[in-house]
């Protein structure tokens, strides 16, 4: 189902066309990022998909990466953008990577998409 996602959103990022690609810097964002409650994929050439479950409902964004400022970033097109808090970028532990976004520990898959 996710990878079924992904192609979905690298069509909808053909249409658009104006992501910003992810910088060298910030390459280990890039990635399926997992939580009970949270999925969030940043592609290299800066597509991102997210869906977060909270309170009862569902809030879904799809759409290009604008860039970074610090460790957040920001995806959407023109006003219609939201910005990622980043409280701790991606970081490798036991074997595993994680990162901390809108106070939510995701875990990044180690299934190639």
């Amino acid at each position: 189902m996710k990878k079924y996602l992904a192609i979905l959103i690298l069509a909808f990022a053909g249409l658009v066309g104006c992501s910003q690609p992810v910088p060298n810097d910030k390459l280990d964002y890039v990635g399926e990022w997992l939580s009970p409650e949270m999925y969030l994929l940043i592609l290299a050439d800066g597509t991102v998909a997210y869906e977060r479950l909270k309170d009862g409902g569902k809030v879904s964004i799809n759409g290009p990466m604008k860039g970074f400022k610090g460790n957040n970033f920001e995806v959407g097109i023109g006003l219609f953008a939201t910005t990622f808090e980043v409280s701790q970028p991606p970081y490798f532990e036991n074997g595993k990577w994680y990162m901390v976004v809108d106070g939510v520990k995701l875990k990044k898959s180690s299934e190639e998409l």
